[in-house]
């Protein structure tokens, strides 16, 4: 799956005249950093940009794919920390979710569960902004959405005994059926399919609603190769190939983030004027 979006956003930035390689390095899987930072000095560009496939930063997910290109001895790049509500992404999502509605057969009483990674509620406290920036995606992709509907912001795939951050998905898939809702599952902080997609989302959590009596449940599809999706990647990429090595850059350039998130790593600060959005703590 992320090599499928690797090519097409080499031919989108080519499309664009970007004259561009695209390389993968994974986390924790093969290609790992020290293999693509071979590939990457083989190839020995002008300049290097990284794009996490997280649209959300967090300490636990960006920053330590960001450590692991360092501590493999990646050349200098400008870094893209985080794109939770570039246009192009949050209309990608729009589209997805409406496709998915009118595959449906466009059901009313519909209630949007925008799920994503949960994490330990301690991570957050210690002013993590990944919650923060989920709540920022919702917000820009739900106000396109038809306002009839309702919507919720939930969290799956918690581990271990640390109390994490809710509600949690499989709870408000209960309570949305218990209301007799449409339920629409909407995987808001993944961008491909995966485990956490294919068998939670659609087997486990599929499985469950039924158990409840929800007459409803449909599950959007994760971005994948969505054109819109692409085009907000390019996006990233050619704002930030003229920062300078070592920058880090949102999609609009600034920190996105209120102060008390102090795990962002986006010190340029909003120009005057740009106010950034206060969420709860967790």
């Amino acid at each position: 799956e992320t090599r499928k979006q690797s090519e097409a956003l080499e031919t989108e930035l080519k499309r664009r005249g970007v004259d561009a390689r695209v390389f993968i390095a994974m986390r924790y899987w093969s290609p790992y950093a020290k293999d693509t930072v071979r590939e990457v000095e083989a190839y020995a560009p002008d300049h290097t940009v990284l794009l996490p496939l997280y649209p959300q930063f967090s300490t636990t997910t960006t920053a330590s794919s960001l450590k692991s290109w360092r501590d493999a001895g990646g050349p200098p790049a400008s870094t893209v920390c985080c794109f939770p509500t570039e246009p192009a992404f949050a209309a990608a999502h729009v589209k997805t979710i409406l496709d998915t509605w009118e595959k449906g057969g466009r059901p009313d009483n519909v209630r949007v569960l925008f799920s994503a990674h949960g994490l330990p509620e301690k991570v957050v406290l210690d002013g993590d902004p990944y919650q923060h920036q989920v709540e920022g995606t919702v917000a820009a992709v739900s106000r396109e959405l038809p306002r009839e509907w309702e919507f919720e912001t939930c969290y799956q795939s918690r581990v271990g005994p640390l109390k994490w951050i809710g509600p949690a998905t499989d709870e408000s898939i209960r309570r949305a059926a218990e209301d007799g809702k449409a339920i629409l599952v909407a995987p808001i902080a993944f961008v491909s399919e995966h485990i956490e997609t294919l068998v939670e989302l659609d087997h486990e959590y599929g499985l469950l609603a039924k158990a409840a009596g929800a007459k409803t449940y449909l599950r959007a599809p994760a971005l994948g190769v969505e054109p819109g999706f692409l085009a907000a990647l390019a996006n990233l990429v050619e704002a930030a190939i003229p920062s300078p090595a070592g920058s880090v850059r949102s999609h609009c350039g600034h920190r996105i983030c209120p102060a008390k998130w102090s795990g962002c790593p986006n010190h340029t600060p909003a120009p005057e004027g740009v106010a950034l959005q206060e969420t709860s703590p967790a």
